[in-house]
């Protein structure tokens, strides 16, 4: 999983570690909460915040499953919750074997797209989606029910395969993110997980090694009072887990410090000029990983922050 900082989604959870816009108004008393993209597809995962544990990306469109994905050699995402730190989050632990050049395959929620084609849809928040959100919005959120859109793309899977992700996003901004996502399933990119953050992801027990891209949270900054990009529907976490988020010591997904060697290339990684920079700038977006500190690798903002 995502703050001047997201996660966690890392959700997230990797829900990421952004800062909110200039100018926002202060949501109380500051909650890290799990990084937007952290929750995972196993149901406990993420970096939580605070006394949160979390897991590591973000929700499911009914909820977390209880199937956890399995990785070669035997990982289970979402499985084996980590140690917390004294700041609330899991303890950074060296990236297992198996994670270590991370190509999960996807398990498919929603319908993939008719033909492999990319399709999308952009909806108010409905009842039922409203249901699954949960937690993530409450009154008293710097943007409204009505002011949000539910938005469906297609995705291609580190498996190669075509499938639909979801995103809770601002409504000013929902058809520049089904551009950004079309062009980056035209480029291929691969994304492992899309799915909606939800209660679930905010409640879960920390395990570090969620990997959902993902958009709305309402919550702070991380470390802040101020509000999240996040928590305006004006960010997005992309692949958490391979462009993790680094303050210090503290690492977001905390399982994911293998990647925090650009050096070595593997799939899914942003890189500047590539395809996710480009998408992201030609609707007017800035890229966290531009930042001296904290690198925020997985974020991507309308605000700048």
């Amino acid at each position: 999983m995502v703050r001047r900082v997201c996660v966690v989604l890392l959700v997230c959870a990797v829900a990421a570690a952004c800062a909110g816009s200039p100018g926002a108004p202060e949501p109380g008393p500051p909650t890290s909460g799990p990084p937007v993209g952290e929750a995972t597809s196993g149901g406990g995962t993420g970096a939580g915040g605070g006394p949160q544990p979390l897991p590591g990306g973000s929700t499911t469109p009914g909820g977390p499953t209880t199937t956890a994905t399995r990785a070669p050699g035997g990982w289970r995402v979402g499985a084996r919750p980590l140690p917390l730190r004294p700041d609330g989050f899991g303890q950074v632990l060296p990236t297992p074997a198996p994670l270590r050049d991370r190509r999960l395959p996807t398990v498919d929620r929603l319908p993939p797209p008719p033909g492999g084609r990319f399709r999308s849809t952009i909806a108010p928040i409905g009842p039922a989606v409203r249901a699954r959100m949960g937690a993530t919005w409450k009154p008293g959120c710097p943007v409204s029910l009505a002011d949000l859109r539910y938005v469906t793309v297609s995705f291609r899977g580190f498996d190669g395969r075509a499938h639909t992700g979801e995103l809770v996003v601002n409504r000013r901004v929902a058809t520049a993110v089904v551009s950004v996502f079309a062009r980056l399933y035209a480029a291929r990119f691969p994304i492992e997980e899309m799915r909606l953050v939800t209660s679930a992801d905010l409640a879960a027990r920390p395990t570090g090694d969620g990997d959902n891209t993902a958009a709305f949270v309402c919550r702070a900054a991380r470390g802040q009072t101020r509000w999240s990009a996040h928590a305006y529907g004006l960010a997005v976490d992309l692949d958490p887990f391979q462009n993790p988020y680094r303050r210090g010591d503290l690492v977001l997904p905390e399982l994911a410090s293998a990647y925090l060697d650009r050096a070595e290339r593997r799939p899914g990684m942003i890189r500047p000029g590539d395809v996710a920079t480009t998408a992201f700038a030609a609707v007017g977006w800035t890229w966290g990983g531009t930042w001296r500190s904290p690198k925020d690798l997985m974020h991507f903002s309308a605000t700048g922050r």
